[in-house]
């Protein structure tokens, strides 16, 4: 059996991330010590080595949550689990294509930039008028969390 500081050492997951995880229901409750310590077992490990995979792969913790239910009936048809990665894939896509086109527009402003002083900078005129952006990324969630 792990401590959760040993589970978290094992997984790369800190504690507090393990904590949260169980009380939103992706990780079960542990078993406790008599002193009322947090043990974990094998199946647990595995379960949150699944949970980062997953989340390093940026799927969101309702699909984790749904591929977790999936994978508790391993004799059941894939078919709800492709749909979820094939869900995750073209969210993936579809932020590759607006980092691209964020790359772009970055480009072109430092390439338009004479190097001059700031009051004639070109980034800085971009910057402070959207309407010279070549591509349209106001209120792209990429921009939103930052």
């Amino acid at each position: 059996m792990l401590t959760i500081g040993k589970l978290s050492e094992a997984t790369g997951v800190k504690v507090p991330t393990i904590r949260y995880y169980e009380e939103i229901g992706l990780m079960p409750e542990p078993e406790r010590s008599a002193a009322n310590q947090r043990l974990y077992g094998t199946a647990a490990k595995r379960r949150l080595a699944f949970i980062r995979h997953a989340r390093d792969l940026g799927f969101p913790l309702e699909a984790i949550r749904d591929l977790l239910s999936l994978s508790d009936h391993p004799d059941q048809s894939c078919a709800g689990v492709d749909a979820l990665a094939r869900a995750q894939l073209t969210a993936v896509q579809s932020r590759i294509a607006r980092l691209r086109a964020l790359e772009d527009e970055l480009t072109r402003m430092i390439g338009s930039c004479a190097q001059g002083t700031v009051s004639t900078c070109r980034v800085i005129e971009v910057l402070g008028d959207h309407g010279l952006c070549a591509h349209d990324h106001h209120g792209d969630p990429l921009t939103e969390s930052a």
